[in-house]
């Protein structure tokens, strides 16, 4: 009797991450401790724009305790931090020029950038002998706007100007659209600067070995990458970087990149021959970790009369801060190849001006590009429906990717990968979630409660986001005798529970339990190569390379267990983790195979030992899933608070791996999005001083605040380009908020008025409710 396979892809496996991370046994690099360790202390730039006229460091260095203390002067051999290569320094020669400097020589260009470092027997040493370093600056002009910054005559680079890269991407005849548009909307939209901010700040161990010029190094997210980079600056082989394993608390992108203080504490540990600890604290990271998003789009719609989009333009001015980080300008061009969204564009151009100002240099951010440019489409949908006199879920009925226009190719690429938009229905999809969330219900109550006195609005906004981008993974699958399974994985874990889904990926290849499956990741001598984890990419070139490697454990099981049991490999099945005989009891479990398959016994059959495989998984097509974000919303007008009263989010998924880890993804991305909407943000006085250096000024939306999240999923169409069927669903949940929270914002107020800025934070609700309500009594 043949058994059913087991079913592991698709069920809500429990998150196998989460038992250590509640009962407080996890390891992160701030819990490891070496004997002899220095801790490292940085001096942090207190100008926004300043040349260095001389920085006096002998009181630190006399120090009782102190052993070391750097200056730009003591590094400049080392140079700046390269960016990693992502295909644009061919594109653009001068990349290089806008990297920064490991310690600052002459000039500063943002507060917080590091100038010296001082490196201590403990770190309340080294903090009392970094308040001891006395930098003279004399200040500069500063820069903060990204469009005057573009216009200004000061020149941040000089010789090289504050554009560190112009994107231009095109396809079809936008002049002639517009010149033969029944309407043509305008507007302006900016997205503030926010970020990440994770439980955990930056944290970085290194321990040399001194006798092999080794480095041993716990605290990167992106193992792979951050050994490649670091190589190149120390002037090591990559062979000399070994990356240790330890737990990310959260990344969400601003945690990927090297860091100058990375490379300050790897540089001094190798010449000090004793191990380096480096802790982050909240301060420094809010004004030295990688910002985020602040964007400006300066957008334009050509329409037939009928309301059907004829062409899109945008320019737009993207505040990189004061130098290049990561594998910039890689948003930006995320950025410029994503803004048309899930719509129905015959043409389309858009300008990206990557401009330099003195505030804390970007990086990815959940959803970069995504985020901000659904913001100004939406919103400018909106403008369009009011001007065609139609509703706003109409116009996007009507401009909506249907099953008909695909596939969606219009000629235009998304970080040197050709935009190939193959599966789904996106007008059904959005039908499908006005009725599922019972939409036209929304409107009638939320009228219902304005008609009491209430400042209640409905909004929503349509997303797409793409995923799986990037080249290729590693993955590794290996049967032990002792009854387990490991797998190894060129993937990190940032808090995706990419543990659990690769284990019910290979698991249902080996018709097993995960639970006797274990992943292996983040470090270098398990894994030699591998991408990482970032773009939502990790269940389809992580979770394609797993799958391939387990195929291939099979196959070779099948074709071992037919000489053992002495049967054609025809007439073998895998049932319950043994290869068996139809028909027959005959069988033997993989581990067994594992076990009989030893070093003796593949030798004389001229055959690799046990019963692994690795693979090498590649995807030369990113995927596509989009869905629809709605809130109803209740502002205060008397406090400029507000309060979710419903919020419902979609996504169409291709295939789902894990229920429950996409729920939580979702969510999380959710709150996100909230923060962004509502709170966050880094604001800056004239002379570029930030004034949001704590969490008493950078305001997050916290568990109170949060409202519950409806979601709906559908797997109308798995993605055709891998074999999984999956989606990157990593940043769906943040993607369309800030739009959906603008529409209900204005939908409340009923003024007339439209928000084209982000984030809406309580003063701005409460300034802009005393303009145009008065108070209730």
């Amino acid at each position: 009797m043949q058994r059913c396979p087991q079913r592991w892809i698709g069920k809500p496996v429990r998150r196998r991450e989460d038992e250590r991370f509640l009962t407080a046994s996890a390891t992160f690099a701030g819990d490891i401790d070496l004997t002899g360790q220095l801790h490292l202390r940085i001096v942090r730039s207190t100008q926004a724009h300043a040349r260095i006229a001389g920085i006096d460091v002998e009181e630190a260095r006399s120090q009782p305790g102190v052993r070391l203390v750097l200056t730009g002067e003591d590094l400049t051999g080392i140079g700046t931090v390269p960016l990693e290569e992502a295909g644009y320094h061919e594109i653009y020669p001068n990349l290089e020029a806008f990297t920064q400097p490991v310690l600052a020589v002459d000039r500063v260009r943002y507060v917080g950038q590091p100038v010296a470092a001082v490196f201590a027997d403990d770190p309340y040493l080294a903090e009392d002998a970094a308040e001891l370093v006395s930098v003279d600056y004399e200040p500069l002009p500063v820069l903060l706007d990204p469009v005057s910054s573009l216009e200004s005559e000061i020149d941040l680079f000089p010789g090289y100007g504050n554009e560190g890269a112009r994107i231009e991407k095109a396809y079809g005849d936008v002049d002639g659209a517009f010149a033969e548009a029944a309407h043509v909307v305008c507007h302006e939209y900016t997205v503030g600067r926010h970020s990440g901010v994770p439980m955990e700040t930056r944290n970085f161990v290194v321990q040399p070995d001194p006798s092999r010029d080794i480095l041993y190094i716990w605290g990167t997210v992106h193992v792979h990458g951050n050994m490649r980079v670091l190589s190149r600056i120390l002037g090591m082989p990559e062979t000399s970087l070994r990356m240790r394993h330890v737990e990310i608390g959260g990344n969400f992108g601003v945690k990927g990149d090297v860091f100058p203080e990375y490379v300050v504490a790897a540089w001094a540990a190798r010449r000090l021959r004793r191990p380096v600890k480096w802790v982050e604290d909240r301060q420094e990271h809010m004004v030295a970790t990688s910002h985020a998003r602040e964007q400006v789009h300066r957008m334009g719609l050509a329409l037939n009369g009928a309301g059907e989009i004829l062409a899109m333009r945008d320019e737009i001015f993207h505040n990189h801060g004061a130098f290049f980080r990561q594998t910039e300008p890689l948003v930006s061009d995320i950025t410029t190849g994503i803004v048309f969204g899930p719509y129905r564009v015959p043409s389309y151009e858009a300008t990206l001006h990557a401009v330099f100002t003195n505030k804390t240099p970007l990086a990815a951010y959940r959803a970069p590009g995504r985020y901000e440019s659904t913001f100004a489409r939406e919103r400018l949908l909106d403008l369009a429906a009011a001007a065609v006199g139609i509703s706003p879920v109409e116009i996007r009925r009507r401009n909506l990717l249907r099953a008909k226009d695909l596939p969606w190719t219009p000629g235009i690429d998304i970080v040197h990968e050709p935009f190939h938009f193959d599966s789904g229905d996106v007008v059904d999809h959005f039908d499908r979630a006005l009725s599922e969330a019972g939409w036209d219900e929304w409107v009638t109550e939320a009228a219902a409660l304005r008609a009491e006195g209430r400042y209640v609005g409905v909004g929503f906004g349509v997303l797409m986001d793409k995923g799986g981008l990037g080249l290729y993974e590693t993955g590794s699958v290996e049967v032990s005798p002792v009854g387990r399974v490991r797998v190894l994985t060129g993937a990190s874990s940032v808090g995706q529970g990419v543990e659990t889904v690769l284990a019910q990926i290979v698991a249902e290849q080996l018709q097993l339990d995960p639970q006797l499956v274990d992943v292996e990741h983040s470090d270098t001598e398990l894994v030699p190569d591998g991408i990482g984890s970032w773009s939502s990419r990790s269940t389809v070139l992580a979770g394609g390379a797993a799958r391939m490697a387990a195929i291939e454990v099979v196959e070779k099981a099948k074709r071992l267990a037919s000489t053992m049991l002495e049967v054609d490999e025809a007439d073998l099945q895998l049932a319950d983790g043994a290869v068996t005989v139809r028909g027959a009891d005959s069988r033997l479990s993989l581990f067994e195979i594992a076990g009989r398959w030893d070093a003796y016994s593949a030798r004389l059959a001229d055959d690799q030992p046990g019963l692994r495989a690795d693979a090498v998984y590649r995807n030369n097509l990113m995927n596509y899933p989009y869905g629809v974000t709605l809130v109803q919303l209740e502002v205060d007008p008397e406090t400029g608070g507000h309060e979710f009263l419903r919020f419902f989010t979609t996504a169409e998924t291709g295939r789902i791996i894990n229920p429950m880890t996409t729920r939580g993804q979702i969510i999380g991305a959710a709150v996100q999005g909230i923060g962004g909407a509502l709170y966050e943000e880094f604001t800056y006085e004239d002379d570029g001083q930030p004034t949001a250096t704590s969490f008493m000024d950078y305001l997050l939306p916290a568990a109170l605040e949060m409202p519950d999240v409806d979601i709906f999923t559908t797997e109308d169409a798995p993605s055709p380009d891998n074999p999984l069927g999956a989606k990157g669903l990593g940043e769906v949940g943040i993607i369309a908020v800030g739009a959906a929270v603008a529409s209900a914002f204005d939908d409340a107020l009923g003024d007339g008025s439209h928000t084209d800025r982000l984030p809406l934070r309580p003063e701005d609700i409460f300034m802009r409710c005393q303009l145009t309500h008065k108070p209730r009594s």
